[in-house]
Order: structure tokens, then C-alpha cells, then sequence
């Protein structure tokens, strides 16, 4: 089992910069932590992938935000920063965390809570 817990969103202006964090807490010593990912879900959109970095490490963004976000993952903390830069309206959205986790033989995912980011003037 794994805990995400994140923070930092707010109320920003278009063009403002922000930082979300995330901390994934494992309940026990079998949970290894093998990628973390930041994704976010606007009202009435589906679910879309920000950014992933994997352990190596490996790092992905998506489409969307390639160029103005960065991640930044500290494998010795699980913890994981989603810097946002040049915000626009459309980055309004639920900004989730999610965890992957190796355990035994097995390989989970884990979602935060979300937070909430919301880009207007």
C-alpha cells in the first residue's frame, strides 16, 4: 500500500508559475516505488497524462504541456515536483499524483487525492 499525498494548488494569473508536490508514503518496506506520475482532469474532460519519471531516470510529458512543465523526482524521498510554467486558462484543472509501486511479483498504480489548480485573471 502506498500513500500519495499532494499540495500546492491555487488560484494563479495566466502566465504566473506554480509548483505542486508530492510525497508517496509506502505502508511497509514491500512497496518499492518505481515511477511517479502527475496527471490532471478538467471538468467534463477525460483524464490526461502531465508528466512521468521513472527510475533511471526516465522522464515523459505530455503533449500539452512539453516545454512549459518540468518534474522533479527525488528517488530517495518519493517525492515528486510538477513545475508549471507560463500558465494558460486551459491548465485549469484536478491535478493528481499517482505512484507506481513493485510488490513481490506484483506491479500497482496509486492516485492521490488531486489539487486543485485554476488559472484565471
Amino acid at each position: 500500500q502506498v500513500q500519495l499525498v499532494e499540495s500546492g494548488g491555487r488560484l494563479v494569473q495566466p502566465g504566473e508559475s506554480l509548483t505542486l508536490s508530492c510525497v508517496a508514503v509506502p505502508s511497509g518496506p514491500g512497496s518499492i516505488i518505481t515511477a511517479m506520475s502527475w496527471y490532471r482532469q478538467a471538468p467534463g474532460n477525460q483524464r490526461e497524462h502531465v508528466a512521468t519519471a521513472a527510475n533511471g531516470p526516465r522522464v515523459t510529458y505530455g503533449d500539452s504541456v512539453k516545454g512549459r512543465f518540468s518534474i522533479a523526482r527525488d528517488e530517495s524521498k518519493n517525492t515528486a515536483l510538477l513545475r508549471m510554467n507560463s500558465l494558460k486558462f486551459e491548465d485549469t484543472a484536478v491535478y493528481l499524483c499517482a505512484a507506481q509501486a513493485l510488490e513481490g511479483s506484483y506491479v500497482r498504480d496509486y492516485w492521490g487525492q488531486g489539487t486543485h489548480v485554476t488559472v484565471s485573471a
